[in-house]
């Protein structure tokens, strides 16, 4: 199939465009290679994708409508993953304007795309941030996302508001999956998971919010990748549930799925994990809670088993041990 996947630089969509050339479908790439982290990072994985013959880089801006729809008229794609976003809480506390700009109006540019080329799925990178204040765990589809707690989350949730309005007028099937704390090879530098793991190996503390006392539901990057892929099969049908579990409703062909592992996981036993696969002790600096954050996550992954039959199954311990192996690996490399 022709596909496109936005934020295919990024961390996530480097992993889904990989897994899409290596079924031999053509992808078309689009990221703008924004400085919010290491660009050089991002080249590298387009880089890897390049080796695919399928592959066609788009260097752009979603804000740039016009060319957004001259690509989309271009590429005709069957399927579109949106994944291209600002990410991250605290960068939000510093630069929200990014957050409306590329996961709002930037979102909106894409939707309008599709209407004009409609493919045959659309599905949209959400987050578990969306829950915000909700004190009802685990997070269930079902229940309100009305309370966020930073920009980045009300971006988010924004955005699935919008992609609602827009398969309700236009009967464009949308998928947004809900992702929760995502780790795993090639990570983002300003996540936990990298952060720690360099920290730890330089010998220098790492930051524990709320001294520590903090649950993640931690999400393997490929168990991720293959949830997208069996959920883009799974079109939603405006009044046909699957399940009591199914978000769709009878107004329009949208859906919201968690994808998550549910098992929240504490701090200092995924501090734990990283101690044990680089063989050193961590230095812990215990400080207060970040403003915008959650206390704790945990998905209910009900509906995502009763679309897909799959749940994720990677352990943390397994999965930061691969992240270590391609850390030390790229940093070799880099030297």
């Amino acid at each position: 199939m022709r596909v496109l996947v936005t934020g295919s630089a990024g961390f996530i969509g480097f992993h889904l465009a990989r897994r899409l050339l290596a079924a031999g479908h053509e992808v078309a790439g689009l990221d703008n290679m924004n400085a919010y982290y290491d660009v050089a990072l991002k080249r590298a994985r387009h880089a890897e994708l390049a080796r695919h013959p399928g592959f066609a880089p788009h260097v752009m801006d979603l804000a740039d409508r016009d060319r957004l729809a001259r690509l989309v008229d271009g590429v005709r794609p069957e399927l579109v993953f949106h994944l291209a976003a600002q990410a991250g809480v605290r960068h939000a506390l510093k630069a929200p304007e990014d957050y409306v700009a590329s996961n709002i109006v930037g979102s909106f540019h894409l939707l309008e795309a599709c209407r004009a080329h409609p493919p045959r799925h659309l599905l949209m990178a959400s987050t578990s941030s969306v829950y915000g204040a909700s004190t009802a765990l685990p997070f269930r589809e079902t229940e309100p996302a009305d309370t966020a707690l930073n920009i980045y989350a009300a971006s988010k949730r924004s955005m699935e508001v919008m992609a609602h309005g827009h398969a309700h007028l236009t009967r464009l099937p949308i998928t947004a999956f809900r992702f929760f704390t995502v780790y795993g090879p090639w990570g983002r530098p300003d996540m936990a998971l990298f952060s720690f793991t360099e920290a730890i190996l330089a010998g220098r503390p790492i930051r524990l919010h709320n001294h520590g006392d903090m649950e993640r539901d931690f999400t393997f990057v490929d168990d991720l990748v293959e949830a997208i892929l069996r959920l883009a099969d799974h079109m939603p049908e405006a009044g046909r549930p699957v399940s009591a579990a199914d978000s769709v409703t009878a107004a329009a062909p949208y859906r919201v799925v968690n994808i998550g592992a549910g098992a929240p996981v504490p701090l200092p036993a995924f501090v734990a994990a990283i101690e044990s696969a680089t063989g050193r002790r961590a230095i812990r600096e215990l400080v207060p809670m970040q403003p915008g954050e959650l206390h704790r996550t945990w998905a209910d992954n009900t509906l995502l088993r009763d679309l897909t039959g799959f749940s994720p199954p990677t352990r943390v311990e397994d999965g930061v041990a691969r992240f270590v192996e391609w850390y030390l690996d790229w940093r070799r490399a880099a030297a």
